[in-house]
């Protein structure tokens, strides 16, 4: 069987909130090189991109005088738009992913669906912490951007947790898992993984 075609994008967005350019490999080693101007979000990214395998450049400015919402939201649609065009007509993916993952205390499910059908469903316990300068509620701001964008069906949940930047980091790395596995090659199927023979 030949070689897939590397899978690779560019996508820029620029708004009177924000300004983004990106690149990414779905076929890469994970390496990144990532500025938000959010250090905690860059974290969090370089995470999502050494555990998907994805080569990921990011360079994002954004009116965080407001606040770290706008940036954070629109880094998530230009990711979905950017591994959207990328995955092309989506032949031979495995195109279903899961994770379970573990941070120390906390554990997160992801389940990954790349069906064009968008979906978020976010769970968590109530009064989920913050992590240190990072809102909980932007990291499922951040998911569902993903999902409306890369028209992917998307379940995250939080099991359990304490520690804010514990919870963040096993749903950022159990996303990027789940997806990893979902775009991969399965060298098993012929064509479109879907009897509507189309995604």
């Amino acid at each position: 069987m030949a070689a897939m075609q590397r899978r690779t994008q560019s996508r820029s967005r620029s708004t009177a909130e924000t300004r983004i350019e990106l690149s990414i490999d779905l076929d890469g080693s994970g390496e990144s090189k990532i500025n938000t101007g959010i250090g905690f979000f860059d974290h969090m990214l370089t995470l999502f991109s050494r555990h998907g395998l994805f080569d990921l450049t990011l360079e994002a400015e954004g009116d965080l005088e407001v606040d770290f919402h706008h940036t954070v939201e629109d880094t998530g649609i230009v990711l979905g738009e950017a591994m959207r065009e990328a995955l092309g007509d989506k032949k031979g993916i495995r195109r279903y992913g899961l994770c379970y993952l573990p941070m120390d205390e906390s554990l997160a499910r992801v389940v990954v669906d790349l069906s064009n059908r968008p979906h978020l469903e976010f769970r968590a316990p109530e009064g989920v912490a913050d992590a240190p300068n990072f809102p909980f509620t932007l990291v499922e701001e951040f998911c569902r951007a993903l999902a409306s964008n890369l028209r992917a069906n998307i379940h995250v949940e939080l099991l359990y947790g304490r520690d804010g930047h514990h919870v963040a980091e096993a749903i950022f790395k159990a996303l990027a898992r789940a997806l990893r596995q979902a775009c991969e090659d399965d060298p098993r199927v012929t064509g479109i993984p879907s009897t509507k023979e189309a995604l």
